[in-house]
Order: C-alpha cells, then structure tokens, then sequence
C-alpha cells in the first residue's frame, strides 16, 4: 500500500510516516508515503500557487494547473514503481466538508487496495475545475472545517494501515475495534487493567471470572448498553441489517428502562 499526498506541507507527515503502529509499520515496508508539493510544478519565479476567487470574496484559491501537474507526476511514478496498472489507476481523493464521511466500514474497505492519491487544500478552496476532471472522491471526517488536509489525511491514512495485515501485534485488537462487524458496528465495551483496585474503583467481578463465556456476555451487554445511550443511531443500523437477536433486544429494553427510570426524590436522610 502506498499513499502520496499532494501537499503545501509535506513535512507534516512525519508524525504518522515516523511515530507510533504507522511508523513502525513503515519502517518494515507494510505501507509507502510520498509527497508531492505543488510549488514545485509552478513556472513563475514566486512559485504561485493561489490567486483570487472569480466573483469576489474572501480568501484565496488554490490553482487547478500545479495540482494536475503534481497528480500526474504522483500517476506515473506509481506506474513506474509498478503499484498500479494502467488499467487500474489508483483513485484520487480531495479531503472536503462536500464529500462521504468516513467511516470504519471505508476504512476496512481502503485497507483492501493499494492506496490513493491525496489531496491536502489549502485557503479558501480548490479551482472546481481541477476537482471535475482528476478527483474522483470526496471525503469528509464530519460536519467541522479544519486549516488544510493534512490532518485528515493522515487520520484517514491511520485508519487503513492499522488495518493491514501485520501492523497489529494481535490481530482481534482490530476485530474488537469500536464499529467492526464482529461488534455488529456497535461501540466496544470498556476496558480495564491492572490493579484490580484503583482509587476505590473495583474491575467488574465478571472480568475477573476467568469464565470466557462469562465474559463474552458481560462484554456484550456492556457494548450494547453504552451505545444505546450514545449512539442510538447505530443501535438502528445494526437492528436493520438483522445483527441484533433477542437477547440483544431485552438487554437494550433493559439499558433503556434504567435510563429512563426517574430519580428518586431526596430526603433529609440523604443529603450529603
């Protein structure tokens, strides 16, 4: 798998190139990261890379020529190195507020391939032009503006080398992952480790069981009971594709009757 990322800032991508699973991953050759910054395919002595946006208004926009220049250069040096096929062009994809979220089901799905070309904006925005004719996706993180790409891509990059196969010292760490299938895409339970007692805090008695089946139980109702109560929208998505049984179904009716049952007035005996 390779990423290159066309970029105002290439130096950015040291933090997921060099630190942490994704640097270790690539000091070992599971994954490939190059840089192709636009100012280096601009022809006037400033190294132009924006001008003013038709029409008016504030800011600036980034040219459609020295970002085509650089996507090509990025296409033909893939070819080269033999990562793509001509056939087969690697997708191009422009980190954007218009574009598809991200989710965990995209990630697994990038995961699969070879990598993509992305596009790192900057300013005001990108020449509409340029995005008609060479992007061919648009991704967004969530309903936020950040200063430039970088950022997302290198969480969108994160999220798809963690996944291949090797880079996890235990490959259920993915598999237990908030979101996986094998969760039917529901939130991970929580997690606890040593000491036991922390604080005054207990681990829960069914962790301590040794009983695997135990466990497995304690883990799911627990997965259950935190996502009804903070993403009910994915307790509806997992009830429509058929993930839930009826145990699922009385462990939610249960999570929902605590939730729902009113406080209990406080008397004089309780105050604290």
């Amino acid at each position: 798998m390779r990423f290159d990322l066309i970029t105002l800032f290439p130096e950015m991508f040291s933090a997921v190139r060099d630190q942490g699973v994704c640097g270790r991953a690539h000091a070992r050759g599971l994954w490939s990261l190059e840089t192709w910054n636009p100012r280096d395919f601009t022809t006037d002595v400033h190294r132009t890379v924006d001008d003013r946006p038709y029409g008016g208004g504030p800011g600036m926009v980034m040219l459609a020529e020295p970002l085509a220049l650089a996507v090509e250069a990025a296409r033909e040096a893939r070819l080269r190195a033999g990562i793509d096929r001509p056939d087969r062009p690697v997708p191009v994809v422009l980190l954007s507020p218009a574009g598809r979220t991200h989710d965990q089901a995209r990630a697994q799905h990038g995961a699969q391939g070879s990598g993509a070309i992305l596009i790192c904006g900057r300013y005001e925005g990108i020449d509409q032009r340029f995005i008609d004719r060479l992007v061919d996706e648009e991704v967004s993180l969530g309903d936020f503006v950040l200063s430039g790409g970088e950022l997302g891509a290198m969480i969108l990059m994160d999220s798809m080398v963690r996944l291949l196969p090797g880079v996890l010292h235990d490959a259920e760490s993915a598999i237990q992952d908030s979101f996986n299938p094998a969760l039917s895409g529901l939130l991970d339970s929580p997690h606890y480790t040593r000491p036991e007692v922390w604080r005054g805090q207990s681990v829960p008695e069914s962790l301590l069981s040794g009983h695997h089946a135990r466990i497995a139980v304690w883990r799911r109702e627990q997965s259950l009971a935190l996502t009804v109560a903070r993403r009910p929208d994915l307790i509806d998505r997992a009830r429509s594709a058929g993930a839930l049984d009826a145990r699922d179904e009385q462990v939610l009716d249960r999570a929902r009757g605590a939730r729902d049952e009113p406080a209990r007035d406080q008397g004089p005996d309780d105050a604290v």
